[in-house]
């Protein structure tokens, strides 16, 4: 006669290991380990021009492009910069790029988009911020809403310092591309030294399960 038991057994941990797992075993993704703060690095080289996304961002910041700075090959690593805007007033310089979801993320957990940024050489008098869209195309050549949650924070200093930008996480999957615009805002009205903000760093920062 068979006996059939329902009772669940607690295996400890690190009782399985990973040679003792076959690879058909099928396992569901939802039981695979989840491990957060995961990096997607983002090219600045593949910064494009936000209302021309066929052109390359300029080597000069122009009009409302944020510009792409090589600097020094050996001691630079490559920018993104607005022009000089001292006593400029209130100026905004764009630029955008294209995001893929990693197919690992966790769906359902959090996704921010992390941009670090700050002022070259001097703060502007009055403010500096760095903000971000982020929108998903619908595969029929439209978009939906701005799913990114965060406001705007400032950058206005010469110490680089993160932002991190909240993507709505029920607005996004595994594998989706995503449409993002970083605008950097700075507002200066004196005529002293140069007032350039510039962003060194982009990154996605995810839950990863698998």
């Amino acid at each position: 006669m068979a006996v059939s038991f329902n009772t669940p057994i607690t295996i400890p941990d690190g009782t399985i290991t990973n040679a003792a797992v076959a690879s058909n075993a099928g396992i569901e993704a939802s039981k695979l380990e989840s491990r957060s703060s995961q990096r997607k690095p983002v090219a600045l080289t593949s910064m494009r021009v936000w209302d021309a996304f066929h052109t390359v961002l300029p080597a000069t910041s122009a009009a409302d492009d944020l510009a792409l700075i090589t600097g020094t090959w050996g001691t630079d690593a490559p920018t993104l910069q607005t022009s000089d805007l001292k006593a400029a007033g209130a100026t905004t310089r764009y630029a955008a790029f294209e995001l893929e979801v990693p197919h690992d993320y966790q769906d359902g957990q959090a996704f921010q988009v992390r941009v670090r940024g700050g002022m070259v050489t001097t703060v502007a008098d009055t403010s500096a911020t760095v903000d971000l869209e982020v929108y998903k195309p619908d595969l029929d050549g439209a978009v939906g809403s701005d799913l990114c949650q965060t406001a705007n924070a400032t950058i206005n200093s010469l110490t680089k310092a993160n932002v991190d930008f909240t993507v709505l996480a029920t607005g996004i999957d595994p594998g989706d591309k995503l449409l993002c615009r970083i605008a950097v805002a700075v507002n200066d009205g004196a005529t002293g030294t140069a007032v350039i903000a510039e962003i060194s760093n982009v990154e996605a920062r995810y839950t990863s399960q698998g």
